[in-house]
């Protein structure tokens, strides 16, 4: 049984007496430790999939389920970055990436007692991503690449079995979001949680994801999911073989066939 499920599922938008259709029919499973991406026009529901999955969302039709649960409300257990940071600048490095130890249970009810421990925790995560010298750094004495680092800590502290990225290096300049690629990648052979990543960077998709995942224009529906032969580690010297570079264009030509309908 696949670790995240969605059969069938469509969401419909309501504002007022207007409706817009999203998603109509999305089917796909992911299997527990998968790294996939989501990839597709703008506007065809990429980032919808991400709500429905940690229930931010209810699905107008069908199933979402993770872990052989039936999602009906925001669940537990999972982590999420986004494509801006969203650090709160009146804490340090550190202090940004603890937080979920102290909002979220169990950890909350011993972060008090347990605070060494947590904060050992988070410096071999910020060793990880290369911070550890950046630790008592406040937000606005970062880059935009160390703050994407530190928020990539701040969720994957609480060890979440699922990953939720959702355009996380897209602000970046192209050094530094590729850079990142190889920071994430190191997370994941690491720590092997579930990943789900939405991109609308084709090469970011491949260099990162097990399987990609195309979708149509709005209703989003999946129209291509594509296995990623080609083994890990993945460095920036893999992105020019011949092989990464056809299934970038595949992909590239497949969304173009949906802009063109």
């Amino acid at each position: 049984m696949p670790f995240v499920e969605l059969e069938h599922v469509s969401l419909t938008y309501r504002l007022g007496k207007e409706t817009t259709l999203a998603l109509a029919d999305a089917t796909l499973g992911i299997e527990r430790g998968e790294f996939i991406a989501v990839v597709g026009p703008s506007g065809c529901g990429k980032s919808t999939i991400m709500k429905l999955v940690t229930g931010l969302l209810p699905a107008s039709g069908g199933d979402v389920k993770v872990a052989g649960q039936l999602v009906t409300g925001p669940i537990k257990g999972v982590g999420m970055a986004f494509q801006n940071p969203t650090l709160m600048p009146w804490r340090t490095t550190i202090g940004n990436v603890l937080l979920p130890m102290e909002v979220v249970e169990p950890h909350k009810r011993r972060f008090r007692r347990a605070r060494a421990e947590y904060e050992a925790r988070a410096m071999k995560l910020l060793g990880t991503v290369g911070l550890v010298d950046f630790a008592q750094k406040y937000p606005w004495q970062l880059s935009g690449g160390m703050q994407q680092r530190s928020n990539l800590c701040r969720a994957l502290i609480h060890e979440p079995e699922l990953l939720m990225l959702d355009e996380p290096f897209g602000a970046l300049d192209a050094f530094t979001r590729e850079e990142l690629w190889g920071v994430m990648q190191a997370l994941w052979l690491e720590k092997r949680f579930t990943g789900v990543l939405v991109t609308h960077d084709l090469r970011e998709a491949v260099y990162l994801a097990d399987t990609v995942y195309v979708m149509s224009r709005r209703p989003g529906r999946i129209v291509l999911s594509r296995k990623i032969d080609i083994p890990r580690p993945r460095t920036l010297a893999t992105t020019f073989e011949p092989h990464f570079v056809d299934l970038v264009h595949e992909l590239r030509d497949r969304i173009h066939q949906e802009h063109a309908q």
